[in-house]
């Protein structure tokens, strides 16, 4: 353990060298806030919370930018130290492949989770302080998007390592990386609409639809907290949050089985790989 941890601090001084933690921050903070203020203003018409809305939009936002940011930092985390040599160094020491894959992997997730807690918290700071009435509901749903966004950021920091681990230089790492991004993000979901138009519910049903959902991270994410954490109403899929039977616990572990897959083939791939 305290090899890890050594090893996700080195990885956290590198990601301050080279200002990816704040540069992720300040990005992550300047969307919170702006989705935060332009957000709130239909509050008023729709019977909505300020926060609520603030969730909503940043699960939306969260989709889009957090896998990118995830995959850009990650996506040569392997074959980038192989590229510069600096991993034939390390490994001389008395340092497991294993734990290599795992203090890099904490790290990179250390440095999201830092980034979009202050990045995001700096949203609900800005609406606390103007004094907008929030419920403790809406607190709850805010911490839960919260922890449900660092796990899909660390859902594709393990897909960033699996690809890292497999390819032999960083620029094919990173033109699969955003061929992945594209995948799960926008052609996965267009994909399946256009399954369900031609099929008018004929053969996929809604218990098949669900299914299909947990093959794509990012939909269990926006499952999770779209139609949890009473902001279904609020994000234009109550229809989809009366009919899901999928519980929360059972969509949290379908994102922890999407940590530990990749992760896990990431450091089976390593421990074979010449060096």
């Amino acid at each position: 353990m305290r090899t890890i941890l050594i090893i996700a601090f080195k990885e956290i001084q590198e990601g301050l060298r080279n200002r990816w933690v704040l540069a992720t921050t300040l990005l992550l903070a300047a969307l919170a806030l702006s989705l935060a203020f332009l957000g709130s203003a239909p509050t008023g018409n729709v019977g909505a919370g300020a926060l609520d809305v603030v969730v909503v939009s940043l699960s939306s936002l969260t989709i889009f930018l957090l896998p990118l940011i995830a995959l850009l930092i990650s996506h040569d985390a392997v074959v980038g130290e192989m590229e510069r040599g600096t991993m034939i160094l390390l490994l001389s020491y008395p340092v497991g492949r294993s734990q290599v894959i795992l203090g890099k992997f904490c790290g990179h997730v250390l440095i999201l989770a830092f980034a979009t807690v202050i990045g995001y918290g700096a949203a609900a700071a800005a609406l606390a302080i103007t004094g907008a009435s929030v419920l403790a509901a809406s607190w709850y749903a805010f911490a839960s998007m919260l922890g449900t966004s660092i796990m899909l950021g660390a859902v594709f920091v393990a897909i960033g390592y699996l690809v890292s681990s497999l390819v032999r230089d960083r620029g094919t790492a990173a033109g699969v990386s955003v061929g992945i991004w594209l995948l799960m993000v926008l052609v996965f979901d267009m994909a399946l609409l256009g399954i369900l138009v031609i099929d008018q519910g004929q053969i996929i049903s809604a218990s098949v639809l669900e299914g299909l959902l947990f093959l794509n991270p990012t939909d269990l994410y926006r499952l999770t907290n779209l139609t949890g954490f009473n902001v279904s109403q609020f994000s234009g899929m109550a229809g989809l949050a009366g009919t899901a039977t999928t519980s929360i616990g059972a969509l949290l572990l379908g994102l922890l089985v999407w940590i530990a897959a990749p992760l896990g083939l990431a450091a089976a791939f390593f421990a074979r790989r010449e060096l």
